[in-house]
């Protein structure tokens, strides 16, 4: 443990994180929440894992649908288009990517739908992002210009040269204009949202807690007594059926998932328009889902904090409750799989199409990203390129829409059998 504890004090961004959370907890006079863990070591404003560093791609820690092939932001774009026509073609919607990443998929969506004038001059972008370093990439990823705003005094605008679309970013959700039509995507957000865990003990559910041991390594407790995240622990067992319960010995519960998902409602029940949620997880109570992923593998949850990024199972049936209890003008279609929700969109005639002008290397490597996104492997699914496995994306991510009920089932839903 010497050996480590000198690592990290020899490694400045992860020493820091490592610092402050040893301080946090010996501040407290006692351990923190796993949620608690999971928004420092993930968000820290200075040494958080996503806030100064590019962790996608092949030379990052894992690898995103929109990093595997353009077709997943085009048909993310279909989808777009689809419900706002739904929405009866309005001049104006905003909208909104949470946790863009490096911005890819919102530039393969414009380029994708960039004959379609009349949808992409309605459209006002805004990035839902926290980081600094993140923000500046999807600036240079959207082709971003600033311009000024005629009849204003010096005022100037960010503008995408995809689509001359103004682009604004925001830290959070609630930062967003209301009062315009939104279409919302969520892709590969609500996993990194910080989850609280409950272990089934003789005096029944205990909170599961990261404390300091004696050596100055990090290690999980339970506390004897409650905690105030008892509460959304009670919410999820209301919402599920006590068989479910019975069976589990963990429970994870994600409460800025409920705040979240309450906030997309409440805004496409009022401004009309949908959300739509791609992310890995199940429709059902998660367990013990909470995973550290560096390098493309699987690292132990509490070894050197900030190194490695940190995700849990998205509760998907926990959304489509809390959604509902929102507001009573939403519909909630899905999940289905992203192959199924890929497929009914008309990605098998997107690949054949682009085909048809490809180099034999080129044609390798679309049909080695369309497997991918839709393929059902076993494999870990943020294994690298090299990797010749079948990650199995198609099936493992999964695939919901909130909507407003003016609008009726979107697609590809209408079309599902689910």
């Amino acid at each position: 443990m010497k050996n480590l504890h000198y690592h990290l004090l020899n490694s400045p961004l992860i020493a820091q994180d490592y610092l402050i959370l040893q301080g946090i907890i010996k501040f407290r006079g006692g351990p923190i929440s796993i949620a608690e863990y999971m928004e420092e070591v993930l968000t820290n404003p200075k040494d958080g894992y996503y806030m100064n560093r590019d962790v996608f791609g092949s030379g990052g820690d894992f690898i995103t649908s929109p990093e595997v092939s353009q077709m997943f932001g085009e048909m993310i774009g279909v989808w777009a288009m689809c419900l706002w026509e739904q929405m009866g073609q309005p001049d104006n919607v905003n909208i909104v990517e949470l946790g863009p990443g490096r911005g890819t998929l919102m530039a393969d969506l414009l380029r994708g739908a960039s004959k379609f004038e009349k949808f992409t001059k309605s459209l006002h972008i805004h990035m839902v992002e926290c980081s600094p370093t993140l923000q500046k990439l999807q600036y240079k990823t959207l082709k971003c210009e600033d311009e000024d705003v005629s009849g204003s005094s010096g005022d100037k605008r960010t503008v995408s040269m995809f689509s001359g679309a103004p682009v604004s970013w925001h830290t959070t959700l609630e930062q967003v204009p209301s009062g315009l039509p939104t279409i919302i995507i969520a892709h590969e957000f609500f996993d990194a949202l910080p989850i609280h865990q409950f272990q089934k003990a003789s005096r029944g559910w205990s909170e599961k807690m990261v404390d300091v041991a004696d050596d100055s390594s990090f290690r999980f407790v339970l506390l004897p007594q409650p905690t105030p995240a008892i509460l959304s622990l009670m919410k999820r067992y209301k919402w599920a059926a006590k068989e479910d319960i019975a069976k589990l010995e963990q429970i994870e519960v994600c409460p800025k998932g409920m705040e979240l998902t309450h906030t997309i409602a409440k805004r496409i029940g009022s401004d009309g328009g949908g959300a739509l949620i791609i992310d890995y997880g199940l429709n059902k109570v998660v367990s013990d889902s909470l995973q550290a992923i560096r390098k493309h593998k699987f690292v132990d949850i509490l070894d050197n904090p900030g190194s490695a990024d940190l995700s849990a199972y998205v509760d998907f049936a926990s959304i489509r409750h809390s959604a509902e209890e929102a507001s009573e003008n939403i519909a909630v279609y899905g999940p289905i799989s992203q192959s199924q929700f890929l497929g009914l969109l008309g990605i098998n005639f997107r690949v054949e199409a682009l085909m048809q002008n490809c180099t034999d290397e080129q044609a390798d490597l679309l049909m080695s990203g369309y497997w991918r996104l839709v393929g059902e492997g076993e494999a870990p699914f943020w294994e690298g390129p090299d990797d010749q496995t079948p990650i199995g994306m198609g099936t493992r991510y999964l695939a919901m829409a909130i909507v407003n009920k003016k609008q009726g089932a979107p697609a590809p839903f209408n079309e599902s059998q689910d």
